[in-house]
Order: C-alpha cells, then sequence, then structure tokens
C-alpha cells in the first residue's frame, strides 16, 4: 500500500486582489505557514500563473516551481475547470457561462478557446511534471437529468457520443503529454455519478486518459454512497478534492433545494469537519486501494470564512492521512514452513 500525500489546498476560491492572495508569491507563504505541502492551481486565474507561457516555456515552469519551492511547497495539480465546462454547453446555459472565457467572445468563438485552453494545461502539466490535471466535462444532456417531460429514446445516448466526440481530440492530446484527465464528478456536467462517467469511457471507446477527481461531497447533496463509489471506481480515482457536505431534509426541501441560497438548502456544502463526510471512511479506502494521489482541501462552505476554513484543513487532513503499513501484523508469528512442511500440512505425498 501507499500513503497520500497531502495536505494541499486548490487555491481558487482564495485568489483575491487583496494580499496575501494577489499573487502566487505571497499565497505560496500564506499556505504554507498553515502547513499545506502542495497547492492546486487554477489555470484561469492570471494572477497565479500565466497558463501559455507554461505551455510554451519550461524555464517559466521551473521558475514557477521555484517560487513554490521557497515556502516548501510544490503544485499537487493545474485546474481547468472553467475552461472544461466551456467544451459543451447546452444553449440554455450560453448565457451564464459566457463570464468564463475572454469578454467580446460568441458561443462558437468560447467553445475553441476552452478547447485551446485545456490543450495547453496538458501540456503545462507536463513541463512542471505532473501527470494528472483536473476538469469539468462539460455538458449537453444536463437539463433532462429528471424524466419529465419524457426523454425521447436515443437522446442521452446521443448527447453522450457528441460529448465524446468533443473531447477526445483533447483526450488524445493528452496521452501525447502523458497526463490524465480528471473530470470531477459533479452536477450540472454530464458526468455526475458512477453510471454517467461509465456512459463517457464507453463513449469515448475507454480511453485511457479517462479518469476522475473523486470529491465526496457531491455524492452527499446526491445522496449517493460515496464509501462503495471507491470500491467500484477506485482504478479510475487519480484526484482527491476533501470537501464537506451535510444533506438535512425537511417538510420544505429536499434534494433539488426549492431554489433556496445555499444556507437554506437541505443540502450544503461545509467546511472539513463541519458536515456529514466519513473522512475517515475515505482514506482509509483509498489507501486500502493504493491511491497515491494529493488529498487537495476545496473550500466551499456557506457558513464559515475561508481564512478559517483554510486553517483547520490543513490539521484535519493531516490527522486522516494514514501512514500505509508495509508489514503484515501477525508477521510475527510466522512459522517459516518450508516446502516439505507445506506438503505434510495439505496431505500431499
Amino acid at each position: 500500500m501507499k500513503t497520500i500525500k497531502g495536505p494541499a489546498i486548490f487555491l481558487a476560491q482564495f485568489a483575491d486582489d487583496q494580499a496575501p492572495f494577489n499573487n502566487l508569491s505571497n499565497i505560496a507563504k500564506w499556505a504554507s505557514e498553515l502547513g499545506y505541502k502542495a497547492v492546486q492551481i487554477p489555470t484561469w486565474d492570471a494572477r497565479l500563473i500565466d497558463l501559455d507561457k507554461a505551455a510554451e516555456s519550461k524555464t517559466y515552469c521551473d521558475e514557477l516551481k521555484g517560487t513554490l519551492a521557497e515556502y516548501g511547497l510544490e503544485v499537487s495539480e493545474l485546474s481547468t475547470h472553467l475552461q472544461g465546462q466551456l467544451v459543451a454547453v447546452h444553449p440554455a446555459y450560453d448565457e451564464l457561462f459566457k463570464g468564463f472565457a475572454p469578454k467580446g467572445m460568441n458561443s462558437k468563438q468560447r467553445n475553441a478557446w476552452a478547447i485551446d485552453q485545456v490543450k495547453k494545461a496538458a501540456t503545462a502539466s507536463r513541463n512542471l511534471g505532473i501527470d494528472v490535471h483536473a476538469t469539468f466535462s462539460g455538458a449537453l444532456v444536463w437539463p433532462y437529468f429528471y424524466a419529465w417531460p419524457q426523454r425521447p429514446p436515443g437522446l442521452v445516448e446521443k448527447g453522450f457520443q457528441e460529448l465524446a466526440n468533443r473531447w477526445l481530440p483533447i483526450l488524445n492530446h493528452f496521452d501525447e503529454q502523458g497526463v490524465d484527465a480528471c473530470y470531477e464528478i459533479h452536477p450540472g456536467e454530464d458526468l455526475h455519478d458512477g453510471l454517467t462517467f461509465e456512459m463517457f469511457y464507453e463513449a469515448t471507446g475507454k480511453h485511457k486518459r479517462v479518469n476522475m477527481l473523486y470529491d465526496p461531497s457531491h455524492f452527499v447533496l446526491q445522496q449517493l454512497d460515496y464509501l462503495t463509489y471507491i470500491d467500484h471506481y477506485h482504478e479510475f480515482i487519480k484526484m482527491f478534492h476533501v470537501k464537506d457536505a451535510e444533506f438535512n431534509p425537511t417538510g420544505k426541501t429536499g434534494v433539488y433545494g426549492g431554489f433556496q441560497d445555499w444556507v437554506n438548502r437541505a443540502g450544503r456544502f461545509r467546511s472539513i469537519g463541519d458536515g456529514q463526510v466519513d473522512f475517515q471512511g475515505i482514506f482509509s479506502k483509498l489507501t486500502q486501494y493504493g491511491y497515491d494521489g494529493w488529498a487537495v482541501l476545496e473550500w466551499e462552505c456557506c457558513i464559515k470564512s475561508p481564512e478559517q476554513g483554510a486553517r483547520e484543513g490543513a490539521e484535519y487532513i493531516s490527522q486522516f492521512i494514514i501512514e500505509a503499513t508495509q508489514k503484515t501484523f501477525d508477521d510475527f508469528a510466522d512459522s517459516q514452513i518450508s516446502d516439505e512442511e507445506f506438503k505434510k500440512l495439505l496431505g500431499i505425498e
């Protein structure tokens, strides 16, 4: 068995124009002082990384790593969640997602820009010496997730094949770079649970670069068994977001949330330790199956401040990480049986 690395922290929710969150050096110092060992960098935030330079220049990547190394940090992974979302956008959501791309682009231009961005992130990951990458799948059939009005036969299958067709050239580029595309399994994406991941995987011809980012908080909100999920999909789990959540249905609202703000929903995200996620069970299962990637804090909480969530998160993750044993606990009782004695024990002449 192998030991999970951590704690790491996803910087997307912390980057800001105010110090210490306004550039990579400042935020690295802040993260290091809290006890983090790595940072996951959102590639859309120019305050933290220049993606074009990272894809073009290994020297730039070495300098970026050097900035982090000054504070005892490394890059856990890069993220293209926002750009990946734009690889496939249903027209119903086009206006809502247009802010994910540079201003002035139409939907086709945003799509082309996003595909180029995700490919550049694969190249940048290679230049940084990283072989996994975080992203979203985007969505074409998500508006039809509830079976009313009745879905026409074949709609879902056609949607997943189109999604796969859009991703295949990107996945092939990832393969050329030696990097796995890890899709965060997330409501709002066509890949939002186990079966939808399987549908996409099959539609890509079981492309070897199709893998996943595991975040149990999204499964709490869907009332999915997030521990058994690891049993089913551990071979695909190459990244891990440590994020908590809770589900407290009432007589007025449940899974769909009643169109309420996060604080008033039955299912809501919480800072680690404040929700219902069994992280001890998760870390045990991931260790059991040999996961040796990073445990990355993602702060999203409708109650607690990000600064407090980050302070507490480093300590929580450190406590959950299991030092994987290399010994069998009953080795002390080994009788050192010989081949001849084995035959005797088995009754073999």
